[in-house]
Protein backbone atom coordinates (compact mmCIF):
# COMPACT_ATOMS: atom_id res chain seq x y z
CA UNK A 1 0.00 0.00 0.00
CA UNK A 2 2.54 2.20 0.46
CA UNK A 3 5.18 3.17 -2.30
CA UNK A 4 8.47 4.56 -1.25
CA UNK A 5 9.18 8.08 -2.77
CA UNK A 6 12.40 10.60 -2.37
CA UNK A 7 12.72 12.26 0.55
CA UNK A 8 12.58 16.34 0.47
CA UNK A 9 10.02 19.24 -0.58
CA UNK A 10 6.52 18.05 -2.02
CA UNK A 11 3.15 19.03 -3.39
CA UNK A 12 1.35 15.32 -3.05
CA UNK A 13 -2.03 15.58 -4.86
CA UNK A 14 -5.09 13.51 -4.21
CA UNK A 15 -5.45 11.92 -7.77
CA UNK A 16 -8.97 10.94 -6.98
CA UNK A 17 -10.64 14.00 -5.83
CA UNK A 18 -13.38 15.22 -7.15
CA UNK A 19 -13.57 18.01 -10.08
CA UNK A 20 -15.99 20.10 -7.76
CA UNK A 21 -18.21 19.84 -4.95
CA UNK A 22 -20.88 18.61 -7.55
CA UNK A 23 -18.55 16.98 -10.30
CA UNK A 24 -16.87 13.78 -10.13
CA UNK A 25 -15.17 14.19 -13.38
CA UNK A 26 -14.89 16.47 -16.48
CA UNK A 27 -16.85 15.29 -19.59
CA UNK A 28 -14.23 13.19 -20.68
CA UNK A 29 -14.19 11.05 -17.20
CA UNK A 30 -11.19 12.59 -15.66
CA UNK A 31 -11.22 13.45 -11.87
CA UNK A 32 -10.57 16.55 -10.39
CA UNK A 33 -7.20 15.60 -8.63
CA UNK A 34 -6.09 14.33 -11.99
CA UNK A 35 -6.29 17.13 -13.63
CA UNK A 36 -4.33 19.45 -10.87
CA UNK A 37 -1.37 16.74 -11.48
CA UNK A 38 -0.94 17.75 -14.70
CA UNK A 39 -1.39 20.97 -14.01
CA UNK A 40 1.21 21.19 -11.60
CA UNK A 41 3.51 18.79 -13.75
CA UNK A 42 3.24 21.20 -16.61
CA UNK A 43 3.87 24.49 -14.67
CA UNK A 44 6.63 23.35 -12.56
CA UNK A 45 8.26 22.11 -16.68
CA UNK A 46 7.79 25.82 -17.24
CA UNK A 47 9.26 27.29 -14.61
CA UNK A 48 12.97 26.32 -12.80
CA UNK A 49 11.62 28.17 -9.56
CA UNK A 50 9.88 24.92 -8.74
CA UNK A 51 12.40 22.69 -9.56
CA UNK A 52 13.16 22.12 -6.12
CA UNK A 53 9.57 20.89 -5.13
CA UNK A 54 8.22 17.50 -5.98
CA UNK A 55 4.96 16.96 -7.34
CA UNK A 56 3.89 13.32 -6.45
CA UNK A 57 0.03 11.51 -6.47
CA UNK A 58 -1.70 9.17 -4.48
CA UNK A 59 -5.40 8.15 -4.34
CA UNK A 60 -7.32 9.60 -1.60
CA UNK A 61 -5.61 12.28 1.11
CA UNK A 62 -9.20 11.68 3.18
CA UNK A 63 -10.65 15.28 2.59
CA UNK A 64 -13.78 14.32 0.91
CA UNK A 65 -15.90 17.08 1.91
CA UNK A 66 -12.93 19.33 0.06
CA UNK A 67 -12.33 18.98 -4.05
CA UNK A 68 -8.52 18.97 -5.41
CA UNK A 69 -6.97 18.49 -2.13
CA UNK A 70 -3.24 18.52 -2.09
CA UNK A 71 -0.87 18.37 1.32
CA UNK A 72 2.60 20.30 1.04
CA UNK A 73 5.26 18.51 3.09
CA UNK A 74 8.94 18.69 3.62
CA UNK A 75 11.05 16.64 6.20
CA UNK A 76 11.35 18.32 9.61
CA UNK A 77 9.07 20.93 8.64
CA UNK A 78 4.96 21.36 9.21
CA UNK A 79 2.97 19.86 6.84
CA UNK A 80 -0.27 21.63 5.24
CA UNK A 81 -3.33 19.61 3.59
CA UNK A 82 -4.89 22.43 1.21
CA UNK A 83 -8.15 22.17 -0.88
CA UNK A 84 -11.42 23.26 -2.87
CA UNK A 85 -9.36 23.93 -6.07
CA UNK A 86 -9.95 24.70 -9.80
CA UNK A 87 -7.44 22.04 -11.38
CA UNK A 88 -5.81 24.57 -13.71
CA UNK A 89 -2.52 26.26 -14.16
CA UNK A 90 -3.53 29.38 -12.30
CA UNK A 91 -4.11 26.80 -8.84
CA UNK A 92 -0.99 24.89 -9.75
CA UNK A 93 1.00 28.13 -9.85
CA UNK A 94 -0.24 29.50 -6.73
CA UNK A 95 -0.04 26.15 -4.69
CA UNK A 96 4.01 25.86 -6.10
CA UNK A 97 4.80 28.86 -5.57
CA UNK A 98 3.73 28.53 -1.85
CA UNK A 99 4.93 25.17 -1.70
CA UNK A 100 8.50 26.70 -2.83
CA UNK A 101 8.36 28.98 -0.01
CA UNK A 102 7.74 26.61 2.28
CA UNK A 103 10.54 24.52 1.23
CA UNK A 104 12.94 27.69 2.04
CA UNK A 105 11.68 28.43 4.95
CA UNK A 106 12.76 27.01 8.24
CA UNK A 107 9.79 25.24 9.61
CA UNK A 108 7.35 25.33 7.33
CA UNK A 109 6.06 28.63 8.25
CA UNK A 110 5.01 30.60 5.16
CA UNK A 111 4.52 34.36 6.27
CA UNK A 112 0.96 35.44 4.97
CA UNK A 113 2.25 38.86 3.02
CA UNK A 114 4.21 36.26 1.25
CA UNK A 115 1.46 33.89 0.33
CA UNK A 116 -0.32 33.81 -3.23
CA UNK A 117 -3.57 35.26 -3.83
CA UNK A 118 -4.71 31.52 -5.26
CA UNK A 119 -4.29 29.70 -1.80
CA UNK A 120 -5.74 31.82 0.75
CA UNK A 121 -8.76 30.38 1.75
CA UNK A 122 -7.89 26.80 0.74
CA UNK A 123 -6.21 25.63 4.14
CA UNK A 124 -7.78 22.87 5.78
CA UNK A 125 -5.13 21.70 8.44
CA UNK A 126 -2.02 21.70 9.65
CA UNK A 127 0.40 18.61 10.72
CA UNK A 128 3.68 19.29 13.12
CA UNK A 129 6.65 16.93 11.60
CA UNK A 130 7.31 13.68 13.50
CA UNK A 131 8.69 14.24 16.90
CA UNK A 132 7.62 17.37 17.17
CA UNK A 133 3.95 19.48 18.19
CA UNK A 134 3.36 23.42 17.38
CA UNK A 135 4.17 25.63 19.85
Amino acid sequence: MLKPVEAGPAVVVCNTCRLSPDRREDADGRRGGALLVQALRRVQASDPAFAEVAVQEMPCLFACQRHCAVHIRAPGKVGYVLGDFTPDEEAARAILTWAALHAQSAEGVVRYAQWPEGVKGHFITRTPPEGFVCS
